[in-house]
């Protein structure tokens, strides 16, 4: 069997906050919480999927946790109409022991055939040096093709209305 590639140049710039020329970006950073405990939660709840699962997409029961490698087709949509958005986990990066210092955790992950954009999201929470943590959402994408470009309006309200859900789920997993 062999692996399906990524759908667009140069995977793995969404650890770095970067993007290809030409892609839409979606950029959002809120407050959740305070402590290394809440850091924590935030951060469990984004590798093991309940991020995603919060903001309304199905993910299957039993998907393994984020890792490099791993392949998840979250839905979205409503009831059994959903539409599959295969992926896979580029990068990720695991919380550290609780040292008192900055830390962050989260992953990214790029689309494969069958996603209706092509590009990359990731996922992070942030403790600062101050003990606030954060969620950042950083994304980067461009319709995979005329069918989605006829319908880039709804694709765009259908985006940012899960990236509202994952900030609303970032802030009940971190509390």
């Amino acid at each position: 069997m062999t692996t399906p590639e990524f759908t667009y140049p140069t995977v793995g710039l969404s650890q770095r906050g970067e993007s290809p020329a030409g892609f839409r970006l979606v950029t959002r950073r809120v407050r959740v919480g305070a402590g290394y405990a809440a850091y924590a939660r935030l951060a469990e709840g984004i590798l093991s999927w309940q991020l995603h699962r919060g903001a309304g997409l199905s993910v299957p029961a039993g998907q393994a946790r984020a890792a490099v490698g791993v392949e998840v087709v979250p839905a979205f949509g409503i009831g059994p109409v959903r539409l599959p958005a295969p992926c896979r986990v580029v990068w990720v990066e695991e919380p550290g022991d609780d040292d008192g210092g900055p830390q962050r955790a989260g992953f990214g992950y790029g689309t494969l055939p069958g996603h209706p954009e092509r590009g990359e999201e990731a996922f992070i929470a942030v403790l600062d040096p101050e003990g606030a943590v954060y969620f950042e959402v950083f994304a980067f994408s461009r319709h995979a093709n005329w069918f989605f470009t006829l319908g880039a309006p709804v694709a765009r309200f259908c985006q940012e209305l899960v990236t509202r859900r994952y900030l609303s789920t970032a802030q009940r997993l971190a509390s």
